[in-house]
């Protein structure tokens, strides 16, 4: 088996004991978000860094949420230079909860918060802030790494200890998922596609519940096939009050 069927491999394999073993618990994440969207309740997504991909990944996309609105800070993006700057701006305590208070959330949103290790200060405090905020937490993390690690956190606290809802993404310890035969170092990650099709599957069900419930589930159409354009105008009108990112 090469390093291509080995990467397949395991994910797939990952992929397969997520969606066994997180069932109940991605159950509870899509009750929540349809249940927010039933009541014009606002939701976030946060990650830093490589994490935040998923944030992006759920937002402003052909068949995503339109009500998901990413948290996007400076520094937790990929967008400083040199890049390692980002690991030690990801660790400044106190910055989770300044972010947090710049967003418009209240009592009774939804923060969806996506880190493999949840040891980093700006992780964790972000979570702590919302729950102190009152809104529920879904929290996406490879528990296999978080049990292992230190947290960085003055609390001795990790984005798990915050979690209202919690979805283990199986993966390996410190993420890259294949052995090359005398290289030390594993090789290729699997948390960004794995916590995609997590909560991809989060929302298309949420989707799904609204539906069953009469209530049109708020998602864009591609804009780029026709009629896409003048679909999502309307859709992002209907859902103005909840959205933050336009």
């Amino acid at each position: 088996m090469n390093a291509t069927e080995s990467y397949y491999s395991r994910v797939t394999e990952i992929m397969s004991q997520v969606f066994r073993q997180e069932k109940d618990a991605m159950e509870q994440a899509a009750e929540k978000l349809a249940q927010a969207n039933r009541e014009k309740r606002s939701i976030f997504a946060f990650g830093c860094n490589h994490a935040g991909l998923i944030a992006l990944e759920l937002f402003y996309r052909t068949g995503g949420m339109v009500t998901v609105n990413p948290v996007r800070a400076p520094g937790m993006m990929l967008e400083v230079s040199p890049i390692t700057m980002s690991s030690e701006l990801e660790r400044i305590p106190d910055y989770g909860k300044v972010v947090f208070e710049s967003l418009p959330a209240k009592e009774g949103d939804v923060i969806m918060i996506h880190s493999v290790s949840g040891r980093n200060a700006v992780t964790v405090d972000m979570a702590k802030a919302a729950r102190e905020k009152g809104l529920t937490v879904i929290v996406v993390t490879n528990m296999q790494t978080a049990t292992a690690v230190s947290s960085r956190h003055l609390s001795g606290k990790k984005l798990h200890d915050y979690a209202d809802i919690l979805i283990d993404n199986h993966g390996d310890y410190g993420d890259a998922s294949v052995r090359l035969e005398g290289f030390a170092q594993k090789i290729a990650s699997t948390s960004t596609v794995v916590g995609a099709a997590i909560l991809n599957a989060v929302v298309a069900r949420a989707c799904e519940l609204l539906w069953e419930q009469g209530i049109r589930p708020p998602v864009f159409m591609s804009g780029n096939v026709d009629g896409g354009d003048a679909y999502n105008k309307a859709v992002i009108a209907e859902h103005a009050e909840n959205i933050f990112y336009m």
